[in-house]
């Protein structure tokens, strides 16, 4: 029987060459930091700093809901109208067009979307997770926005995001939501075994809090991974002894020993048979591997264990 949640058309799996987009991508990372920065500024800390990322939606990415004293915003990124969207609890929907214009302009027209709506709020303008970042109000070099390549980015993000939610589903320990992380900018989820994790020395407070407990975590990048094209990467922390050198699916997945991450190539899941079938087995024999040799409760924390 076809699972309905999940996408196997080919027209769900497209193509997207980092290079086909490489200034594009840069830039809509930044934008996607602007804000997130602005929910992280203005709502509680989350366990593993889940307050701060974007969700896939049905036309791009959100926010969700944001508190604002007695009322309440979302931001949201319209990858089908090209628009970043303000709408307020009161029914006020407010937009600024997507189109070719630098992060520090992109970053001012934000702003004044904001306060038209009377809301204020500060961020710190430097840019996380990057080699040589430059500040939103100073960044002029990236500049580009090619809409037809966002738009399939975000297809390709519709169809992950489903997977990653099947996946989801079989696992009644703590997890994770499946969500965009807009620092490192990729769509990810993460299981928990329930133990605290060694505290990694001279690790920072962000760390520290990412990495409090026992993860077995997997996502996805668009190209900006470490390897120049899309790809899917699984991994353990902190890893148990033997997972570098065990066995997952499906045969084109290996471990990445700079990374420390298992990889999988998003054209040989694109290219698949059944893409869909391909990345959750791919999410599967990662978890495997990790709950095996890390003794996890499995029986405690999985639905339909052995199955």
């Amino acid at each position: 029987m076809t699972d309905p949640t999940l996408r196997d058309d080919p027209s769900c799996w497209p193509a997207l060459p980092l290079e086909s987009w490489q200034d594009t991508c840069a830039t809509l990372h930044m934008w996607t930091q602007i804000v997130g920065k602005i929910r992280l500024r203005l709502t509680p800390l989350v366990n593993h700093w889940w307050n701060v990322p974007l969700y896939v939606s049905a036309r791009g990415l959100t926010t969700s809901r944001i508190p604002y004293g007695d009322r309440a915003f979302e931001l949201r990124f319209d990858f089908v109208a090209h628009q970043l969207v303000l709408e307020l609890n009161d029914g006020t929907v407010k937009t600024l067009p997507l189109r070719p214009q630098s992060v520090a302009d992109f970053y001012r027209e934000c702003m004044e979307l904001l306060r038209s709506a009377g809301i204020e709020v500060s961020i710190w303008s430097m840019p996380v997770e990057i080699p040589n970042p430059i500040p939103f109000d100073q960044d002029r070099q990236h500049a580009a926005y090619d809409a037809e390549r966002v738009e399939t980015f975000w297809r390709i993000l519709l169809s992950v995001d489903a997977v990653f939610q099947r996946f989801r589903a079989g696992f009644i320990g703590k997890d994770s939501p499946v969500h965009f992380f807009w620092g490192s900018f990729d769509l990810a989820v993460t299981r928990f075994s329930g133990r605290r994790a060694p505290e990694r020395p001279g690790a920072d407070s962000i760390t520290r809090e990412a990495y409090s407990h026992e993860v077995s975590s997997v996502g996805f990048w668009p190209g900006n991974g470490g390897i120049s094209e899309p790809a899917f990467y699984s991994y353990a922390a902190p890893a148990p002894p033997g997972f570098s050198a065990a066995h997952v699916r499906p045969d084109a997945a290996r471990y990445d020993t700079q990374l420390g991450e298992f990889l999988l190539k998003y054209e040989d899941v694109r290219s698949a048979p059944a893409p869909s079938a391909a990345l959750l087995e791919f999410c599967q024999s990662t978890y495997d591997v990790a709950a095996q040799l890390g003794n996890w409760d499995r029986q405690a924390l999985e639905r339909g264990f052995g199955t």
